[in-house]
Formats: C-alpha cells, sequence, structure tokens
C-alpha cells in the first residue's frame, strides 16, 4: 500500500470521491415529512494539505404537503484552494403560509390594523420556484480571503393566494397587496441579477467545521435589462465563527452565526424580500417555519453549543441552541429590533462519516406563541 505522501496528486482531479446515496426521510413546519432521495457526494481537487473538501447534496423530494422539491449545493474547492465555486440550484412546486411583514404578525389569521382590508397572520400561498444561483470566487495569493461574483435568478410563478376551509371573510393577501401597490405582478416575478462577493473561509470543514470561522460579504444588484420586474440592489452579511472547548475533542464547541440581509435600494416583488429559513441550506430560524417572518431587512443570530455523547467514539453528539431574529419594514412602519422574535431547543446527531463528518442532524425546537418545529437533515445547521 502506498505511503500516502508518495501519491503523486494532479491539480483538479478528483480525487477520493465518496458518494452516499441515502434515502432520505426529513421533516420541517413548512413542508412536513420529505422523503426521497438525497445524494451526498464528497470530493477533493488536490492535495488534502493544500485542498478543502468539496462537497455537494442533492435533494429529489416529496412530502406530505403535495410538494415537489428537487435541488443541487454545492460547495468546490479547486487545487490549492486556488478557486471556490458556488452552486445553489433549485426546482420547487410547492406551498407554505405567509403572514405579512414584519415581526409583529400574529398566527391566526386576522384584519391587519395598520391596513384595512388587509389579512395578516397565517395566509396559505400555492407557487412554483426555479433557482439558479453560481457564484465563482478567486483566493487572494495564499491568503484565506476571496473576491469573485456570481450571477442570481430566481423567478416564481403561478402564485396562488387562499385561507383554510372555513374562513370566509373576503380580505385582500398580503402578497397581492404588497406587490399591487409597489408595481409587481401578482402570480409571476423575476429577479435576475449580479453579486458581487467577499468572502473569508477559514473553516477546517465547511459542512461540519471544528474551528475558526467564516465570513461573506454580498452585494446584490438587480437590473431590469437582466429580466428582473424592476431594478433594486441588496447587501448580505453572514459571520460564522467556531471556538473548540477541548483540545482532545474538537467536537466539543460553541457555534456562532450573524445573518443580516438588507434591501438597499428599489424595490422587490414580495416572496423575494429578505425572509427567514431562506438561507442556502434553510437553517436559520428553528422554531418556526420558513417564511414565517419577512421583511426589507433582517437581522438574525444564532449560538450553539455542540457535544459527543460518547466517551471515545465520534457516532453520537447532541447540542443546544438559541436564537433570534428581527425584521424591519418600511410598507407597515415597523423598525429593526421594535419586536424580537426567539427560538430555541435542543438536537441529536449521528455521525454516519467521520472522515467527512457526515451527519443526520434531528432537532426539535420552540418559538414564540406557540410556534415549534422538528427539524431532520443532512449535516450541521451552520
Amino acid at each position: 500500500m502506498l505511503a500516502q505522501d508518495s501519491i503523486v496528486y494532479r491539480p483538479n482531479q478528483i480525487r477520493d470521491f465518496k458518494l452516499v446515496p441515502l434515502p432520505a426521510i426529513a421533516s420541517n413546519p413548512a413542508n412536513g415529512w420529505l422523503f426521497g432521495i438525497a445524494p451526498s457526494a464528497t470530493w477533493r481537487m488536490g492535495d488534502p494539505k493544500s485542498a478543502h473538501l468539496s462537497n455537494l447534496v442533492g435533494n429529489l423530494m416529496y412530502t406530505t404537503k403535495k410538494q415537489w422539491l428537487i435541488s443541487s449545493r454545492s460547495t468546490i474547492f479547486l487545487a490549492e484552494d486556488s478557486w471556490i465555486l458556488l452552486g445553489d440550484w433549485r426546482f420547487f412546486i410547492t406551498s407554505q403560509p405567509t403572514f405579512g411583514l414584519g415581526s409583529s404578525s400574529p398566527n391566526e389569521p386576522t384584519e391587519n390594523p395598520k391596513q384595512a382590508d388587509v389579512w395578516w397572520g397565517e395566509q396559505q400561498m400555492d407557487y412554483n420556484w426555479v433557482r439558479l444561483y453560481e457564484t465563482v470566487l478567486k483566493r487572494i495569493s495564499t491568503s484565506k480571503f476571496y473576491l469573485g461574483v456570481g450571477y442570481h435568478l430566481d423567478i416564481y410563478s403561478k402564485i396562488d393566494n387562499f385561507m383554510k376551509d372555513g374562513i370566509t371573510q373576503e380580505l385582500t393577501f398580503s402578497n397581492d397587496f404588497y406587490n399591487h401597490t409597489k408595481g409587481f405582478k401578482l402570480d409571476k416575478n423575476t429577479l435576475s441579477g449580479i453579486t458581487l462577493n467577499a468572502v473569508m473561509e477559514n473553516r477546517d470543514l465547511a459542512v461540519s467545521p471544528y474551528e475558526t470561522n467564516f465570513a461573506l460579504v454580498s452585494y446584490k444588484i438587480n437590473p431590469e435589462f437582466l429580466g428582473s420586474n424592476q431594478s433594486s440592489s441588496t447587501l448580505l452579511l453572514d459571520y460564522r465563527h467556531y471556538f473548540p472547548l477541548s483540545e482532545k475533542r474538537k467536537r466539543h464547541l460553541l457555534a456562532l452565526w450573524s445573518y443580516v440581509n438588507f434591501l438597499v435600494s428599489g424595490d422587490l416583488p414580495y416572496m423575494a424580500l429578505p425572509s427567514i429559513g431562506y438561507d442556502m441550506f434553510g437553517r436559520s430560524g428553528r422554531g418556526y417555519s420558513q417564511g414565517r417572518f419577512r421583511g426589507e431587512s433582517m437581522v438574525y443570530s444564532e449560538a450553539e453549543y455542540r457535544f459527543p455523547l460518547q466517551k471515545k467514539k465520534e457516532t453520537f453528539g447532541g447540542t443546544i441552541f438559541l436564537n433570534a431574529a428581527s425584521f424591519a419594514s418600511k410598507f407597515t412602519n415597523e423598525n429593526l429590533f421594535k419586536k424580537i422574535n426567539p427560538g430555541y431547543g435542543l438536537g441529536l446527531r449521528v455521525m454516519i462519516n467521520k472522515a467527512n463528518r457526515t451527519t443526520i442532524t434531528a432537532d426539535y425546537a420552540f418559538g414564540q406563541k406557540g410556534n415549534s418545529g422538528f427539524y431532520l437533515n443532512i449535516n450541521e445547521s451552520f
């Protein structure tokens, strides 16, 4: 058997490829139970000493809420970590409740006290969603910093609003009222833009870090000539830090996450506004369903304590976490931090591949006013 040092690694040659074609069972409040396949692949594009582990997570899922979810999300490090390629492709035939804008919306549907004849609280929505995001980042010399550009496309179509059975009051839906007021279509909207990105990638392993940190600054420009319904721009800030609490057991750690998304100029269609649970892997806001809060500005933060459950083995682990989110909306005259919505919970971790830290995660989380949810996924939340 060849020693590791004697292996010749060619630049950008796929090595150590591992595919786990998992039959998938997952759960979250927005989708209910999900069933299908979720292939997960890891590989390296160069020498393990100088190239991070690349990964791709795919999904082909059908849910108990009669949704079809097809997606592929990837982080690819080329040889010497000289380039990073980020992909997020989705096709959803889906649905979710929406509750209006800001952090103060109630669970149960009622008339909005700030907007007469408009629903506030839970409103059902069916829609199709196509997402095509691809970002290319170039490493700056031998540092941990990258600069790059990306193309981001979101198409929301066949949007249909309706209320639960038994509710007969005739009011205007939040989505319809906002889009009509802002000059957007009610049943289909497109957001097409270019992003300018700066990244610091200092994690030891992106899918399940044990130490150091990650930062992203992304400025997105959505001009009409690229296909957007209206011109706009947004700013996204994402920072994550991991503090090992034991040198011998690095799985014993404190993880912190801050996520900020602002509308800078112009207007966005309702479904494209910053919203809880719309980060790349949909992991923010445990304790609430995806889309529970929405607005022109959002600030989100989370702290998670992760720990092993076995003295010497790494198979089983646990976590406890606390998060908080706040949303602002000029449309409803609600300022940021006027209302903060916390969430908290605990979870179990089962590591099915120690070398690549591929992990099955099961969490139960609680939010305010009876909101809660069970979350079953692959890999750590952040």
